[in-house]
C-alpha cells in the first residue's frame, strides 16, 4: 500500500532563505568532492525503445543517461523511491494531495499527462537532480522525512 504524504511548497521566509543559502553552500562544496557525475543539458534523456512497455525498465534507461545506475547505487535508490511513492504506476493519484504520476508532482497533472511514462520520469529525474542533485539524497530525504 502506497503512503501518501503532504509536502512544503511556496515561498520560504527569511530564516528559511538563509538556511538554504548557507545549505547550498555546504552542498556545493560537498559535491565537488563527490564521485557523482555532474547534471549537464547534455544529460537530459532521450527517450529509450523500452518506455512504452514498462515503466521502471524506461526509468533505469533514463537514469543512466543522467550516470545514475545500479552499480553506482543511484538507479537502486530511485527505484526505492519511486516504488514508495506511487509503484512506478504512471496513473497514480495521491488521494491527500494534488501529487500525481510516478514521481508524485505536487503540481498535478500540470507537468505532464497520465500515463505518460517518458515526460513523468524525464520530469521526475529533473526534479531530483535539481532539488537533491542524486536519487540516493532524495531517497534520504524521503525515509527521514517521509516526503521528497
Amino acid at each position: 500500500m502506497t503512503r501518501y504524504r503532504y509536502r512544503r511548497r511556496g515561498r520560504m521566509s527569511g530564516k528559511e532563505g538563509a538556511l538554504a543559502v548557507a545549505a547550498g553552500a555546504v552542498l556545493a562544496a560537498t559535491v565537488a568532492h563527490t564521485a557523482v557525475p555532474a547534471l549537464t543539458s547534455a544529460a537530459v534523456p532521450a527517450v529509450p525503445a523500452n518506455c512504452a512497455t514498462s515503466a521502471v525498465a524506461c526509468g533505469e534507461a533514463m537514469a543512466a543517461a543522467r550516470g545514475w545506475t545500479v552499480s553506482n547505487g543511484q538507479f537502486t535508490c530511485l527505484n526505492e523511491l519511486w516504488t514508495r511513492e506511487s509503484g512506478w504506476n504512471p496513473d497514480a493519484a495521491n488521494p491527500y494531495s494534488s501529487a500525481r504520476g510516478i514521481p508524485q508532482d505536487i503540481n498535478g497533472w500540470a507537468d505532464f499527462a497520465p500515463g505518460d511514462i517518458p515526460n513523468q520520469v524525464r520530469w521526475g529525474l529533473g526534479y531530483i537532480a535539481g532539488r537533491y542533485i542524486t536519487p540516493c539524497r532524495a531517497w534520504n530525504h524521503e525515509t527521514a522525512d517521509g516526503w521528497y
